[in-house]
């Protein structure tokens, strides 16, 4: 048998050109470029499949992304260490692998992660965003009260049922824990959310944003972003926030003694209750 080594993988990108980070038959994603080097690199025909801990949808961008991926151990021998230098010379300027390292014991990069942090940007100017800043900062020409967007948002913090800011996939769960959803200034003009949680389903920080944006230029009342939530039923005026203005920042796992129990625990469907999380397997 061919011995196999496990190998994360540290990634960043701008995905203002990328139809995501899913592989997709005719379109050019981060998964599908960064496959191919690697394949190139490591001289493998197929080229290796990675496992990521956050897909991202077209045009999102990511500091802090994280895969992983097995591949014979012979390969990665030959290169080792030169790794990451020697993707560097094939991948395109629009993403970069900082850091390729052997996984720990029971790591999973999707399943073992304990949180994603993502931060949405956006200029409130009423002349416009910076021209050097128009890929990941997303202009809202009214202005915005960040005291009642942050009013709003700790209203939503907590484990609920996000299925009125999710689009929902048959047999997935719309339960999430939200760990942190507060605003702040980075620049004059420029305000940006942080929102990190155990996981996310589809499009739910953009829904989020969204939300809290009308909410924030005074079109909305503090409390109808919560009011949405305990309706548990997709909102048509919940507009979510363009994908350009939002960035994966960091994902972040637990010591590596508990590295397999918390992807097997990640694996496990969740039901609201005092009883918590259904110990029920996820298809």
């Amino acid at each position: 048998m061919t011995a196999l080594v496990r190998l994360r993988l540290d990634i960043g990108y701008d995905g203002s050109d990328f139809a995501g980070w899913a592989r997709q038959p005719g379109q050019r994603t981060v998964q599908g470029v960064i496959e191919e080097a690697l394949g190139r690199v490591l001289r493998l025909d197929p080229p290796p499949a990675l496992t990521v801990a956050g897909r991202t949808d077209a045009g999102v961008h990511a500091r802090g992304q994280v895969a992983h991926v097995v591949v014979p151990v012979s390969a990665y021998s030959a290169v080792n260490g030169a790794l990451p230098r020697r993707l560097a010379r094939l991948l395109p300027p629009d993403v970069r692998v900082w850091r390729v390292t052997r996984a720990p014991e029971g790591f999973d990069a999707r399943f073992s992660a304990l949180s994603r942090r993502y931060v949405y940007r956006v200029c409130d100017d009423p002349v416009g965003v910076d021209p050097l800043r128009r890929r990941d900062v997303l202009w809202h020409p009214r202005p915005l009260d960040l005291d009642r967007m942050n009013e709003a948002s700790a209203r939503l913090v907590g484990e609920h049922d996000f299925a009125a800011f999710c689009r929902r996939r048959e047999g997935a769960t719309t339960i999430r824990r939200l760990l942190r959803l507060e605003w702040a200034r980075e620049e004059p003009r420029l305000a940006a959310a942080t929102v990190e949680a155990d996981a996310f389903c589809h499009s739910m920080v953009r829904a989020l944003v969204g939300a809290l944006l009308v909410v924030g230029d005074g079109r909305r009342d503090v409390d109808w972003p919560a009011a949405v939530l305990a309706a548990r039923v997709r909102d048509s005026a919940v507009n979510v926030a363009p994908a350009h203005g939002l960035c994966l920042e960091k994902i972040r796992y637990p010591d590596e003694a508990d590295l397999a129990r918390r992807a097997q625990e990640t694996r496990r469907v969740r039901t609201l209750g005092a009883a918590g999380p259904a110990d029920v397997p996820v298809s």
